[in-house]
Order: structure tokens, then sequence, then C-alpha cells
């Protein structure tokens, strides 16, 4: 019987894609967002350049029936340009920090693109046909001399080849004084929330000139501060159910029929410290860096610098499950505080079935865990092992004591390669990868007689 634990397999990569392939790599070209629209054929990414590159999945070929699967650029634009505040003098990076895409209503795909300051909702559509004969316009469209007309024609449409036009829609901006960290589409499709340090706006997409401020954290006297929000997500089913993460470590479920300011919140997750783990780095390892839902809408993922839990939402008092995600750096805290890194916010991810989730680690290595089995598994995205039809091998981290002969010490770890944006298909078992400036996308491709 052929085995639905996909951690427990081999994986094998479809693509490798360098977004911009230059010898020096540049800051404008690391990738800050990945996101796998409703269906899966297509996939975001988004980078410090403020560019959104869109990748569409090629249909299934007789002649090549393996060839399903792959990802090919399906369009590139320049979603936001680097601004200047004079009132603040402050710069306003390009960077896109999240995309999120609507769900389809029609032949045109939506998406919403945000900095720290703006948000952008984007209408990408196909144009493979071309009007001909117009009775008023020749054919560089310019108006004829009406003298000249003489008869009356119907125009046509003539194939041309395919052209993807992607507009700007509606552009939301002032809504936010701090940086914003997340926006999550609601499943009304006519709402979405946008969350920074201090506050959660929420939107309406067709109105760009107000917003709703749902929670607002922000204390009177700034000295009074003693946390801020991380993240924030609607609930998949109920339009009216959000949660929010803190950098203390909390959860905060929040239900919009109780109030309209929702400072209350309804369910508070959080697990109590222990005492014999206090220390210095306390505080910082406990910051939620994202939270996500579960498809069901019964559980949420969070990831802190260490650890990715899952919570139930009937238990508030202890996360139902926790899994480590390289605690041999546990160790390490000193010197990952001195060079920063103790900051890095890694992003989780759910498989389409709620049973695996995905994170990133260090040394672009990523991390799996079946929720079933309690089996995990360390893979690696590099460019060695990106050949087509290559066999991602699991890789493992030396502490100390004896060491195999692939193994890799801890010392050795690379911490500037560090994989903290990951998405994995709705449905299947496709999973993207961003690498600094490189997209991994890999598909868990199983023989029957496998194991």
């Amino acid at each position: 019987m052929r085995s639905q634990t996909p951690v427990t397999r081999h994986v094998h990569i479809r693509v490798g894609f360098d977004l911009l392939n230059w010898p020096n790599r540049k800051t404008a070209d690391i990738i800050s967002t990945v996101e796998f629209n409703h269906t899966g054929e297509l996939l975001a990414t988004g980078d410090k350049g403020g560019r959104v590159v869109i990748f569409q999945r090629e249909p299934e070929s007789k002649n090549a029936p393996h060839s399903q699967g792959e990802y090919d650029v399906y369009s590139t634009f320049q979603s936001h340009e680097p601004e200047f505040d004079y009132l603040k003098s402050l710069e306003i990076e390009e960077k896109i920090n999240k995309i999120k895409w609507l769900p389809q209503q029609n032949a045109a795909h939506s998406l919403l693109s945000t900095n720290d300051k703006t948000i952008k909702l984007w209408k990408i559509t196909e144009r493979d046909k071309r009007p001909e004969g117009y009775n008023l316009k020749d054919e560089e469209g310019k108006l004829k001399d009406l003298s000249t007309v003489t008869s009356l024609q119907v125009p046509v449409l003539k194939p041309m080849d395919l052209m993807v036009e992607v507009s700007p829609r509606r552009v939301f901006a002032n809504g936010h004084t701090y940086h914003i960290n997340s926006i999550s589409v609601n499943s009304d499709c006519e709402t979405y929330m946008s969350a920074d340090d201090l506050r959660i706006n929420l939107w309406h997409l067709a109105v760009t000139d107000r917003s709703f401020n749902i929670v607002d954290i922000k204390p009177a006297n700034m000295e009074d501060l003693t946390e801020v929000i991380t993240a924030s997500e609607f609930h998949p089913h109920h339009c009216n159910l959000f949660v929010y993460s803190s950098s203390k470590g909390s959860l905060r479920l929040c239900d919009m029929r109780a109030a309209a300011l929702c400072d209350k919140h309804s369910k508070l997750f959080e697990e109590p410290e222990d005492p014999s783990n206090r220390s210095f780095f306390s505080e910082i390892i406990s910051s939620v860096s994202d939270v996500k839902f579960s498809h069901s809408g019964r559980y949420m993922l969070t990831r802190d610098y260490l650890t990715v839990k899952v919570w139930d939402l009937n238990m508030e008092a202890r996360p139902l499950e926790t899994y480590q995600v390289h605690d041999y750096l546990r160790s390490k805290l000193c010197s990952l505080y001195e060079n920063d890194c103790i900051f890095d916010k890694f992003e989780c991810a759910w498989n389409g079935s709620d049973s695996v989730i995905m994170t990133g680690a260090y040394n672009n290595f990523f991390r799996m865990f079946d929720r079933n089995t309690k089996r995990d598994v360390t893979l690696e995205a590099s460019r060695e092992s990106s050949k087509p039809r290559a066999v991602l091998k699991p890789r493992r981290v030396c502490v100390g004591g004896k060491r195999r002969r692939d193994d890799i010490s801890v010392d050795s770890l690379d911490f500037t390669k560090k994989i903290l944006h990951t998405a994995w298909h709705p449905t299947e078992n496709i999973i993207a990868i961003a690498a600094t400036n490189n997209l991994y996308i890999f598909q868990d491709k199983v023989n029957s007689d496998m194991h």
C-alpha cells in the first residue's frame, strides 16, 4: 500500500530558477516573499527591488508526460518604487513584504502586493486576439478622413501572440504609520486586513481612501511599549475571525462581531515559560515570526526562532505539538545575537491535507515534519542538487561525537544562506523554496512500488 507521508520519501527537483543570474548577487534580487494562488497554477515571488515575478505551471503534454508541473516565467512587473517621506525624512524601501492572491472571479487573476507603507491591487489578464477592420481607424489606430469612408465593414478578431497584461487597479496608501508586516484576504472576498507593528486595519477591496482600525496596541506612552504585532491572518472559513501574533510569543484570536475595535481578544494562546530555560535570549527567540491557519481552520501553525508549533483553536493553555527546527543552535545564541541572525524571521507552511508542515533553516536547509508519524527530515536547496530529475538526499547536522560521512558540523553551517520564505501548493506535493536570489521548486515524485 502506498504511503501518504511525503517527508519519508525521495523528493525530486522540478525547477531551479535564478531570478537574475548575475555573478555578484545584488540586494535587489533577493526574494522576499513566495505565494501560490488558490489553484496552484500560478506562483508569485516578490523581491527587495520591488519586482513581482509570476510563474505559470505548464500543462502536461503527451510527448513528455513528466513535464507537467514545470513552472515557467509568465509575467514580470515592477510593483513598487523607492519613495521618500519628506515629512519624516524617511526612505521607504521598494521591497515587497507580502503577496496575496485573490480568489479568481473571472478569466483574470488578481493579487495584492505591499511594501512597508503602500498596498497595491494588480490585475493580470491575457490577450491572444486583436481587432482588425475598423471603419473609422486605420491600421495604426489613427482616425481616417471621413470623406474616404465609402462602405461599412464588420471588425473581426485576428489571432496574435499571447500577451500578458498587468495593470494596477487600486492603490491603498496612508493607512499605516509603521511598517506593514502582513496582509490577509478575507474569506468574504470583499475585504482584507493589513498589519504593522502596532495596528491592524481592515480595508474594502473597492475603497482606497479609508480603512477601519480593528486592533490598536499602541500605548499612550511609547515607553510603556512591551510587545509588537509580528503577523496576522484571517480564518479561512469564518470571515469574522482573525488571529495575530506578538513578539512575546502569544497568539490572540479576535472576533469582529464582538466589537468594532478588537483590542480585547476572544482567546489568548500562550505557552507558560519554563523557568529553568530562562535566559537573556528567551524573549527574542520566543517571538512569533509567522502564523498560518490550517486549511481546515481547526489549527494554527506558528514559527519562532527555534521551533514550529501547532495550536488547536479549542486549547489555549499550550500547543498541541512542538517541533524542534534547529535545536543545535541553542548553544550558539550568543554569536547569533552578535551577527543579528537571531532576529531572522522564518515563515512556515502547511501541506494541502494539513498533515505535514514545512519551514526553513540555515545553510539553505529546510525542514519537514509529518504530524501523523512524527518523523522529520532535513533537505537542502542547492545548485549542486538542482539538476533535472535529481533526488534530494536527507541532510543531518552533527553537534559532536561521531560523524557520518555526509553529516555537516554545526560549526560549518553558513548563516548567510537562509531559507526564510517557503510555500506549499494548495493540493499537491509541490513546494517553492526561496534561497536568497534563487527560487527552487520541488515535487514529490513517487513510484507505486516505493514506500
